[in-house]
């Protein structure tokens, strides 16, 4: 049942485009009536008489029309308005005035051999090519009015952008300071260092720094839309460091990145995965958690053994992963992928490169 309505909504979707298309047309062929010969419109021997030039008009004018918008179709994901201006407008008029020179001539040549203006062991095609020339100055003015058109969509589509991008800041910013706040991370952090205060005073100390450079870069990051990898695993080698001083043999990581220059992530991107790693998953002698983080390519692969608790007090809700794929959504056409098996969870972020 589900999918006969859904059949017959696309049959009506298409049908209502297609009389939307063929009246446009036919609207478009009468005015051009108009323009060329408004006086044949005064009496039906006149209208008669028009009545071809009426079907070409209205014959050139769906090529036309069906072929910029497929021009644009063919163009948008290639030379964006908003990044490559020139180009698209070059590829726009070149792309769309050859399939316009194409299309008029076949369609000029068609009606004037049906009409029994020539043989076909006699084509005048210097004739053919000149009034050729006429359809290919309506060309020009549909090409003006499928540009605007696109140029406008464009503009309006990276303003909603840029308004989702401020709206998805703000709430990022938001979050954030939230899980400065965490009053779980807090306990768990003073905590563990009221014990080794009185066990090890070195490692107190180095707990404390590591915990001040944590808080230093979320505050530092509030502002800013995309950090430097290095900056990102610098503050994960702080973050689990810490919690190895907490989990102690119960928790293992491995962090290997060659080359990270000219790479970069949505911030805290990393913070979330890894808090999202510690707070859902078994970390006990028996069964220690492994965190890993490797670069492959264009991507960092962010993994942990899947051992997830029975019972949490805070269940997963997947904010965290949800955040980061919004944040991607705006930033980027990657978008995070994320792999669960019997024993692994894994995350692969999109390393986004931002020219100089």
């Amino acid at each position: 049942m589900t999918q006969t309505t859904t059949a017959c909504q696309e049959a009506n979707t298409i049908w209502r485009d297609l009389r939307k298309f063929l009246l446009i047309n036919l609207v478009i062929a009468l005015l051009l009536q108009v323009y060329f010969c408004a006086s044949c419109l005064t009496s039906w021997e006149g209208i008669v008489e028009i009545i071809p030039e009426f079907l070409f008009s209205f014959v050139v004018s769906m090529a036309l029309s069906f072929g910029g918008s497929r021009v644009e179709e063919f163009l948008d994901p290639r030379f964006t308005w908003i990044h490559h201006p020139v180009q698209r407008l070059l590829a726009t008029f070149i792309t769309y005035m050859v399939y316009a020179f194409v299309v008029s001539f076949v369609i000029v040549f068609l009606f004037t051999w049906l009409d029994g203006q020539f043989e076909l062991d006699q084509i005048p095609w210097g004739g053919i090519l000149d009034f050729t020339f006429v359809p290919m100055k309506i060309a020009l003015v549909f090409m003006a009015i499928f540009t605007s058109r696109s140029w406008l969509m464009e503009w309006r589509k990276s303003a909603i952008e840029a308004e989702q991008l401020r709206s998805e800041k703000l709430a990022s910013q938001y979050q954030s300071l939230k899980d400065q706040l965490n009053p779980h991370f807090l306990f768990n952090s003073l905590n563990a260092l009221s014990n080794l205060v009185y066990e090890d005073a070195d490692r107190s100390a180095a707990f404390i720094q590591k915990l001040s450079k944590i808080y230093r870069y979320v505050l530092d990051v509030q502002q800013e839309e995309l950090v430097g990898l290095d900056r990102e695993l610098e503050f994960a080698q702080n973050y689990l460091e810490l919690q190895k001083i907490r989990f102690e043999d119960n928790l293992n990581f491995k962090v290997e990145v060659p080359d990270c220059k000219g790479c970069y992530l949505p911030p805290l991107s990393l913070q979330l995965l890894l808090e999202n790693a510690i707070k859902h998953n078994i970390a006990s002698l028996e069964n220690p958690l492994f965190i890993s983080i490797l670069q492959k390519g264009e991507e960092l692969w962010v993994s942990n053994t899947f051992q997830p608790k029975t019972s949490q007090n805070e269940p997963s809700t997947g904010v965290g992963l949800e955040n980061i794929r919004s944040r991607y959504r705006i930033l980027s056409d990657r978008i995070p992928e994320i792999f669960q098996t019997e024993h692994e969870f894994l995350v692969k972020l999109p390393l986004l490169m931002v020219n100089a």
